[in-house]
């Protein structure tokens, strides 16, 4: 590599902060402004975190058991099973788009820039939003500690904490959150183990959907809610493709980044999956654990008693605030790549896309993530927040299939190092099986898909209005050169 072409670089993506342009000139490239020094080991701890299967057995799991009982175990596998093709067309986008921008990224480059700002809106709304989500659950379970921790403070407290911390370098975050997920894998691994070693349901459980009558007798549930709570499955496995966030931080990303993202849904479905199987068998009482609102708590509690309750109780609160951080770091990502795309007003653009000249991170825009994350679980109803997130992954996967079906027919995806198996086979699965999923989803509750495809349409608005037309704003380079990263590094 030439020197002349070395100092460019340098001088593109150097510790010059705000000073840095988003692009190495001439080139068309965006400039190496993060640091480069993930492995992909430490690109999948980070999005196991991001994917937190320890709070997704506790938080979101509970509500599928409450509608179908034992037939959640059914409703996980079918979502695993379309998990696969989402992976795979995540794997393919990811690698030839390894941009910290995400899904917006390559949707934007294969469907058109009004999908990908929409997408965007879409993703980021619902990112900022989740966090609070999320973090609410943290009083729940530090509060088996002492009555103190209850409050709806402390998720706001948790909020704020980890937001300092996803502003430390990249490496640092990937140690911290390798080290908080050890821990709450280890509390799944006592809640597998409690369940298989006194097995007391029979394996028909695991297909039967039943649910809380009156009086708290199980009565049979419609076979069609199986399908509706798929997309509940969904996401509690959501966030594998969040690998893709950390591209531009992975070293050789372009050919691991697809490894990345297959290996963390693979470790995502057994993590969850076997667990939930090991609850649903090993229940002395099928209908209490359906009535309860809190089915992991009472299970633990009625078979294995209150202090191993307590013990497991703590690691899902450090999951819960291993699941804040990893979100935010995501999200805070997704905000400095919109500015670096120039989607907002100079001054904003500036301020998001600001990296801190030592820690190689975005601290404005991670900044901002978080502590608009905090304000929305202070002022917003949890009520709210809930209608607000719960349809957008269905929409988001919709696309995401659509952009890997079309992304060959049009060659935009020819550069990507790993190519999906059972190409178009798997993308259309994937749009197919959203769809069904969604429809059933509107025929449920037709509030939160209205309520995504408001924030959708309310970007393709903005782009038209302010961002369509204008050389200056959203051009979307290409991926930042790797080599010239590891040359200069």
């Amino acid at each position: 590599m030439s020197e002349e072409l070395d100092g460019e670089l340098l001088e593109a993506a150097g510790a010059a902060g705000t000073k840095a342009p988003a692009t190495v000139p001439d080139t068309g490239k965006y400039a190496q402004q993060l640091s480069r020094g993930l492995t992909f080991k430490e690109n999948i701890l980070i999005t196991l975190s991001a994917v937190t299967p320890a709070s997704s057995v506790f938080i979101i799991v509970p509500a599928v058991i409450n509608g179908i009982g034992g037939a959640s175990a059914l409703a996980f596998v079918i979502a695993g099973v379309i998990g696969i093709f989402v992976a795979l067309c995540y794997a393919e986008l990811s690698s030839a788009f390894p941009i910290t921008g995400g899904e917006y990224a390559f949707v934007a480059r294969t469907l058109g820039k009004p999908w990908g700002f929409g997408l965007f809106l879409m993703n980021l709304v619902s990112g900022v939003l989740i966090i609070g989500v999320i973090a609410s659950g943290a009083s729940q379970y530090l509060g088996v500690l002492s009555s103190a921790l209850g409050g709806g403070w402390v998720g706001i407290v948790v909020i704020l904490v980890t937001t300092v911390i996803a502003c430390f370098g990249i490496r640092t975050n990937a140690l911290v959150t390798g080290i908080f997920l050890l821990l709450e894998i280890a509390a799944l691994v006592v809640l597998t183990l409690v369940g298989f070693l006194h097995v007391q349901q029979p394996i028909s459980t695991l297909w039967t959907p039943v649910t809380s009558g009156p009086g708290g007798i199980l009565v049979p549930a419609a076979a069609g809610l199986i399908v509706a709570y798929t997309s509940t499955a969904l996401f509690a496995f959501n966030g594998y493709g969040a690998a893709v966030y950390y591209a531009e931080e992975t070293k050789n990303a372009r050919s691991t980044i697809g490894r990345a993202i297959m290996w963390s849904l693979a470790i995502a479905v057994l993590a969850e999956l076997i667990p939930l199987i090991a609850v649903l068998l090993g229940t002395s009482d099928m209908a209490k654990l359906v009535a309860s609102p809190s089915p992991m708590t009472e299970f633990l509690t009625t078979e294995a008693g209150s202090t191993v309750n307590t013990l497991v109780s703590i690691g899902i609160a450090i999951a819960v605030i291993n699941a804040v951080l990893a979100i935010i770091l995501q999200f805070g990502r997704t905000l400095f790549s919109s500015a670096r795309d120039r989607s907002w007003p100079d001054g904003l653009n500036r301020a998001f896309g600001h990296i801190h000249p030592k820690l190689r991170t975005p601290v404005v825009a991670t900044l901002v993530v978080g502590v608009i994350s905090a304000l929305c679980l202070w002022l917003v109803p949890f009520d709210v927040l809930l209608v607000a997130t719960s349809a957008g992954i269905v929409i988001l996967y919709a696309l995401v299939g659509l952009a890997a079906l079309i992304g060959r027919i049009n060659h935009t995806t020819d550069a990507a190092e790993y190519r999906m198996r059972w190409w178009p086979a798997a993308p259309i699965l994937m749009i197919v099986a959203t769809l069904v999923i969604l429809v059933m989803t509107v025929i449920a509750d037709w509030v939160p898909v209205a309520v995504a495809v408001g924030i959708f349409a309310a970007g393709l608005i903005y782009y038209v209005l302010y961002l369509r037309g204008k050389p200056d704003r959203w051009t979307l380079p290409e991926p930042a050169d790797e080599e010239l990263e590891e040359e200069t590094a």
